[in-house]
Formats: C-alpha cells, structure tokens, sequence
C-alpha cells in the first residue's frame, strides 16, 4: 500500500531520523510514538505529502488516498456543523450542484421536443445513476450518525461551527475525515478533546477501519485497544514490533536485556583476544597469528545496544504565600448556557493543602466549575475566596493561547515581571527548550511543546492554588510522569480536572464526580472511588451511565423498536431513492415518446419497458404507505 524507504529530515543541520524505512499494509494499525519533538507529528506529515523529505522515497500504490487529522484546523466561518461534515463529500456536492443546474433548466425551459431538452433528460438520468452509486441518497444518514458518534446531538447540527470551542471544531474536523473512506487514515493526538464514551466509540470504527490507520497518541489504553502494530521514533532512529504499545515496551525491554547480554559476551571475547595478540605480538614465530587475530576484531561486527532518549523535563511548583485555611467557599453556584443548565445549588469548601479530582462525563459541568472558581466565568450564588490565595490556571486549551509568531524565549520574557525574568532561560532549560531551541517560533512547536511552554509560562507567576484542566493533553509519557511528581511534591491545594486514571492514582485524595447538574464528594484516592463505585477504571463508569441513561433518551421504546425503527427509516430512505429514480425514468420514456413517437414505438420492448416501471411505481408507493404506517405506530 506505502513503501517508505531510507526516509531523512533534518531542521537546523540535525538530523530529526534518518534513514527510516517501513512499509504501511491494510489492516495495519499503528501506534507512532516517541517523546514530544522525536517526529511523530513530521512523519504524518511526510506521509500525507504535506512536507517533504531531505531524501528518500514514498511509494504508493496507484489511487491512494490519505486522510490526516491535523492538531490544528482552519474551518470556513458561516457553515453549520452538518454543512461542514458535508464537506467530507466533494464528489456528490458537485453532483447535487449539477443536478440543481439542470433542474433550473428543466424548469424554465418550454422547449420539450427539442434536441437540448432531450439531452438535458439524458444528463439528468445519468448524474442520478452516478449520485445513486456513490451514495448521494445516503451520506446524510452516515454524516449523523457518525457526528452523534462524536458526541454532538442533533440540535447542535444547524449551530455555526464558530460557536463551538477547539476541541469541538476537532471532531468534526474527525467526523469529516472518518465520512470520506480513505485508504490511510492518519491521526494526530485524536483523543485528546473526546470525553470517554466518544473515545469507546473511536476506538469500535478503528478496530473495523479496512485501511490501514496511523495514530499518534499518548493515550496507553486507546493505543492498546485500538493498535496491532508499534513504530516508535527515538534518536533518529525506529523501533517496529507488531504488537500494541503495552506488549511492545515488554519486548522492547527483552530485546534490550539480550543485547546487554551479548553485549558483555562479545566484550569478554574481544578483551581476550586483545590479550593473545599482545601476547603474541612479542614473539616473531607468531607474528602472523597476531596479524590474523587483528583482522578477525576488524571484521567483527560490534553488537550495538539501543539508545534510550532519557531527557526529561525537570519542574517543581514553588508555593508563593500561606494563605488561610479555607482556600474556596462556594455556596448554592449554579449555572446555565443558555437553555442548558450544567450545574445547580453546588455547595463546595476547599481547605488550604486539598488535593482534589474533579471526575465525570464532558459537559456535566467539571471544567466550568474550575472557571468559575478562577474567576473566567459568570454564575449564579455565592463564592469567596479565602485569605492570600493566589490561584494558578492551566486551562485545557491553554496552548492555543500563546501567539505562534513569538519565540519560545519571547513568549516567556513577554510573560515576566522584573523579578523573574533573568530565570526565564533557566525555567525554560528545566522545560528541554534549551539553547536554538529557545529561538523557534511557537507555530512551529508540536502540541506536546507548546503544553510544555504553557507550563513554563505557568511558573512565572505566583500561586498557593493550583487549577488545571486536562493537562496532560499532547504530554509524553515521560513528561506526564515528571508533571505529575511536580504536583505530589507540590505544598498548595491542588484541583485536577482529569479523565486519566494512570495520572491521577496517588496524586490526590479526594474525588468530586460530577453527574446531573450535582457533585458528590469521595473521600479517598481515584482507585478508593472507583472501588466504592465497583468499576475498574473510569470508562466503566462511562459505559455504564450510557447504559443506564440509554431509556430517558429512547422515549420508552424497547430495544427492539429501536432496532425496527432503525431498519424501517433505512427502507423507507431506499424506497424514497428508488420512487424518486423511477418516476424520473418514466418522465424521460414520456418525453421520448412526445419527441419522436414513431422511432420510439418501433422499439417492440418499449412499452413493455414502460408498464413494468409504471407497475412497479405503483408497487413501491404501496409498500411506502405501509412502512410510514409501521413508523408512525411506533412513535
């Protein structure tokens, strides 16, 4: 499907891999991993054809196409979710916009025995055989549900997509992609703005995706349910294994300890042959022994161990001042957007030194209430902060606020005050942005960079109180372990908005789940309330409360009318295609027959031809009337 072959790139004389080659096959999912600036985000690139190589070549087979989820989208301002989803169809949009051209014409035109007339009955019939074959009657139905599959709900489908935030605008970027049926399928951090059941429902049209897919993510758990296969970029170099990213670290490990393992034989077996050619090296009579025992170490090959990039970032969040006791009051907050009401009589203490969970379903309110307590949001009650308390916000779109024609180092020193600003380089070294790093334009930097420079960026003020919503979105695995020691060293009150169970166990301990407009605290740990809450991880919770909350939305119909309302709306489409084809053809047979009668007529199955389409019109309205009748008895 893609051969890519001693494939190299380099920015600024270094080298980011080189020499890489693999193959992508159908069927073929695989996890791209490696730490932030390794590649990953490059390589789909390259991939895509959006960059190209320094050397190398790409080959493919013929008509491939390639889909790619970009960490950053443009979208035209004034279309709505489902015009822009529709987007995903350009071959039938230019289909209907002939179809509607020719309709005009039909429609104004008089002339019906005419040679232009006729032909433009002959051009109608054989778009809509094509607009037929390529799905024109269906993409409306598979662009809903695939957006509901995303999580959006059909009032949303007529919003602009300009009211929507980042991560919204990003699905349905995704919907788009996953509508279009490409033959490779590459997605950059596609979790990273999808609430848990929306990831479960990913990961079910992946693991069925015929394509072949490639996926970089630092989600461990997506990756090991969704990947056959693991690429991992490191030092210039790749490491292919086909297994999912879990089974891949294990024999990564493996490999590794029988290289070590040959390693030292090979060592014990040169440092004695360096002791016999020594030996030897004195005596004439074995001169040439010698010589030939020095050609055998030249031609052997040296066993290599694999590299491991360990650099890490080092951070630590200093306590600014000692504020009071109690760091947030917060009674009867509630708050509404629009119709929608997110959170009701919210009642909330927060004691100095606190180490809290925010848990729960997207939009059951986790994110506003951290807004609301940092003061980016207007509500409903009363809520009082305490003596001294200096609030730090790391906000989950906080990258997309720092401005991508500033530096690395601008951005910071823009960001400083007197005091701090001579440490700007250190905090931004202790951030792996050192020496020419520091010179590159934030629009250049991957997502997994631009978090870590918010993070920077984070220090540079003070703060007892720390608020961070989804922070670990675009982090290496390495970084994510290097945050989350940063806040179990952390002296002030700590508030996490997270859906990650590995991140949070041990980092807090308290859990507020956030469910139908309320809270409800646990005193514990994440694992202490999924245990009270009899579920391994936080997608069981997800699944369940689907499960559970599945009958308020059906309207009390059963599972089977479900399943018979689905299967009639799906005949009822086809019928309604089919009518609409047939009456089309007769309209063409009648304009033959007014045209020229006699040719027409002399056609001894041409009336045959005619009755049998009429016949079966009549049929298929028939069997409309009786599936609108199921339908609606079952409304």
């Amino acid at each position: 499907m893609l051969n890519i072959h001693n494939l190299s790139i380099s920015f600024q004389g270094e080298y980011l891999f080189e020499d890489i080659t693999f193959r992508l096959g159908a069927g073929d999912r695989i996890g791209l991993i490696g730490k932030n600036g390794a590649g990953k985000s490059t390589m789909l690139k390259i991939l895509s054809k959006e960059m190209e190589p320094d050397s190398g070549q790409i080959a493919a087979d013929k008509n491939l196409s390639i889909g790619f989820l970009k960490q950053d989208i443009d979208f035209v301002l004034g279309r709505t979710v489902l015009e822009e989803a529709y987007e995903a169809f350009k071959e039938i949009k230019e289909l209907e916009s002939k179809l509607e051209h020719i309709n005009e014409q039909l429609v104004e035109r008089t002339d019906y025995e005419s040679d232009v007339y006729h032909q433009l009955m002959v051009d109608l019939n054989d778009i809509q055989h094509q607009y037929e074959i390529i799905g024109g009657y269906n993409y409306q139905g598979e662009t809903e549900k695939i957006l509901q599959g995303l999580g959006f709900k059909r009032e949303d489908f007529e919003k602009l997509t300009d009211t929507f935030s980042g991560g919204w605008r990003m699905r349905i970027e995704l919907a788009k992609l996953l509508l279009q049926n490409n033959d490779i399928l590459l997605l950059d951090e596609p979790t990273n703005h999808l609430d848990i059941e929306s990831i479960i429902w990913l990961e079910g049209f992946l693991k069925n995706y015929i394509g072949a897919v490639v996926i970089v993510s630092h989600d461990k758990m997506f990756l090991d349910n969704v990947t056959n296969r693991t690429i991992e970029i490191s030092l210039g170099r790749i490491y292919d294994y086909k297994k999912p990213y879990s089974q891949y670290l294990v024999l990564r490990n493996e490999l590794k300890t029988q290289q070590l393992a040959s390693q030292k034989n090979q060592q014990k077996q040169i440092e004695q042959t360096e002791k016999l050619i020594e030996k030897f090296r004195a005596k004439a009579s074995k001169a040439t022994m010698a010589q030939s025992l020095i050609k055998k170490l030249d031609r052997m090959d040296r066993i290599e161990v694999d590299e491991d990039d360990n650099s890490v970032m080092t951070l630590n969040f200093p306590v600014s001042v000692i504020p009071g006791k109690v760091v947030v009051e917060a009674h009867h907050i509630s708050k509404k957007y629009g119709d929608l009401q997110v959170l009701k009589n919210i009642d909330l203490n927060v004691e100095r030194g606190s180490k809290i969970a925010f848990v729960g379903q997207n939009g059951q309110g986790k994110s506003t209430l951290a807004k609301i307590i940092v003061g980016e949001l207007k509500y409903d009650g009363h809520l009082k902060l305490g003596h001294n308390v200096q609030i730090g916000y790391f906000a989950q779109n906080q990258a997309e606020y720092l401005d991508g024609n500033k530096t690395v180092l601008d951005t910071m020193i823009d960001a400083a005050n007197e005091k701090n600003r001579s440490k700007v380089r250190d905090i931004l070294g202790s951030f792996l942005f050192r020496g020419e790093e520091a010179d590159k334009y934030v629009r250049v930097l991957s997502g997994g960079e631009r978090n870590r420079l918010a993070l920077a960026k984070l220090l540079l003020q003070p703060f007892n109180v720390l608020v961070m919503d989804e922070p670990t979105n675009h982090l290496d695995i390495k970084s994510k372990n290097v945050l989350k020691e940063a806040l179990r060293r952390f002296e002030g009150t700590l508030i996490l908005v997270s859906h990650d169970r590995d991140f949070l166990q041990g980092l807090t301990k308290s859990v507020y789940e956030f469910k139908d407009q309320k809270i409800k605290e646990y005193l514990g740990d994440i694992d202490f309330y999924l245990d009270q809450r009899n579920v391994e991880n936080l997608r069981e919770i997800e699944k369940r409360d689907v499960v559970k909350e599945q009958p308020k939305e059906t309207n009390k119909q059963t599972y089977e009318d479900q399943k018979k309302f689905k299967s009639l709306n799906n005949r009822l489409s086809n019928i309604e295609a089919k009518i609409s084809q047939h009456e089309k053809d007769i309209k063409s047979m009648d304009v033959s027959l007014a045209s020229d009668y006699d040719k027409t007529a002399a056609d001894p199955k041409f009336f045959d031809r005619y009755k049998g389409k009429k016949s079966k019109l009549a049929n298929l309205m028939t069997e409309w009337e009786t599936i609108h009748e199921d339908l609606e008895q079952i409304s």
